[in-house]
């Protein structure tokens, strides 16, 4: 599983006009075929007296699962650019529905192609595209002299608390990526001469948001 993924957190939505047709590019987080395909529905009823709703979608944390569909567009002028968007962002569980209304003139095949594209690019810049982390939540327990050392390595990361208890003991709870999850403990139990408790919380998929933390 790769460490860090990008999603869709919140859709949005792009607009282009090539020669008074208009490209409207709506952008959802879809989890599955049926998810996809019901968004499609969604569009094509919120956008019912448009000629074609043209759309692609990636599934999967390696895109195993990739569609698109020309609408009645000439072949590949539509989906697969839409799609080209799509797996170059490196975006996942995502779909991308570009609408066209048509402007009584004919764009050819790379006009086509380069509209679809753009009004696609449109939708993804709209949207708020976060990369996931695959992370591992510690819950560290320590004396208040250790306190000081747990707190500068875990700043040296850039790390933030999530939870904090301060009694007769202190308790921290950590959320970092995985992969940094061991040698984060190891720092600590060196530093510390072993003198805190360790305890894994287990996976948390997580992103960050103007340094803010957002549990997935």
């Amino acid at each position: 599983m790769e460490e860090t993924v990008k999603i869709v957190y919140e859709g949005g939505q792009g607009e282009v006009v090539e020669k008074k047709s208009r490209f409207l590019a709506d952008v959802a987080a879809v989890d599955s075929e049926e998810a996809a395909a019901a968004f499609i529905e969604s569009i094509r009823k919120k956008y019912w007296d448009a000629r074609h709703h043209c759309s692609a979608y990636v599934l999967g944390e390696r895109s195993e699962i990739s569609r698109c569909s020309d609408d009645g567009e000439p072949s590949g002028t539509a989906g697969r650019p839409i799609l080209d968007v799509l797996l170059g962002a490196g975006v996942r569980n995502a779909c991308i529905v570009v609408t066209r209304y048509f402007g009584g003139t004919l764009l050819g095949t790379g006009g086509l192609v380069r509209a679809y594209g753009r009004a696609a690019r449109e939708g993804l810049a709209a949207s708020l595209v976060l990369e996931r982390i695959e992370g591992e939540k510690l819950r560290l327990t320590c004396d208040y002299n250790s306190l000081g050392k747990i707190q500068y390595l875990a700043g040296n990361r850039g790390l933030t608390a999530l939870e904090s208890e301060y009694a007769d003991a202190v308790s921290l709870t950590y959320l970092l990526p995985a992969a940094e999850a061991e040698r984060f403990t190891a720092e600590i139990t060196d530093a510390t001469s072993g003198r805190v408790g360790i305890e894994d919380l287990g996976e948390q998929r997580y992103a960050v948001l103007d340094r803010e933390v957002i549990l997935l």
